[in-house]
């Protein structure tokens, strides 16, 4: 599966199988996380993987978050992160890079994610001992999917949002 096959077939999965995932599987979407483009090189985000997806039920309470074999959490040093001349900081930006970098090997890996952003950032982050100047970014369940899904068809056309030259 190339690149574009992989974007296409991406889904977000909401109901997972027991079967466990492969720990070289695990070390790959790993490591696919840790290749991300990071501004000025600065690479200002960690991972902290879940083997237990349970134990952040009180922070995300949907039940089919639990039913999967792991989940991964993204967090980055704000503090550490390169800032642009106007100010803008980028660790949400290196963070959500290695977030799809996880999604998007996980999917050509033949396993399921689903990118959660609306969690409950203190329970989180009790829950995971997070030091206070990190920021987290999102979390993933990973398992092999017990569901099926078309590729999207909601998106917008490209016409409607592709400028050239100008706005």
């Amino acid at each position: 599966m190339d690149v574009y096959e992989t974007i296409q077939k991406r889904r977000s999965i909401r109901k997972y199988t027991k079967q466990p995932v492969e720990n070289e599987k695990i070390q790959k979407i790993l490591d696919a996380a840790r290749l991300g483009t990071s501004a000025a090189n600065i690479q200002p985000c960690h991972l902290i993987v879940v083997s237990d997806p349970s134990t952040l039920k009180e922070a995300y309470k949907a039940e089919w978050f639990q039913q999967a074999p792991l989940a991964i959490v993204v967090i980055a040093n704000e503090k550490a992160a390169w800032r642009r001349s106007d100010g803008l900081n980028y660790w949400v930006v290196d963070a959500a890079i290695a977030m799809q970098n996880i999604i998007l090997t996980a999917t050509e890996l033949g396993l399921g994610t689903c990118w959660i952003g609306a969690f409950d950032e203190g329970k989180l982050r009790k829950a995971l001992n997070i030091p206070k100047d990190y920021k987290i970014v999102a979390m993933t369940p990973i398992g092999y999917a017990n569901e099926q899904k078309e590729p999207a068809t909601d998106r917008k056309p490209l016409e409607t949002i592709l400028h050239k030259e100008k706005w």
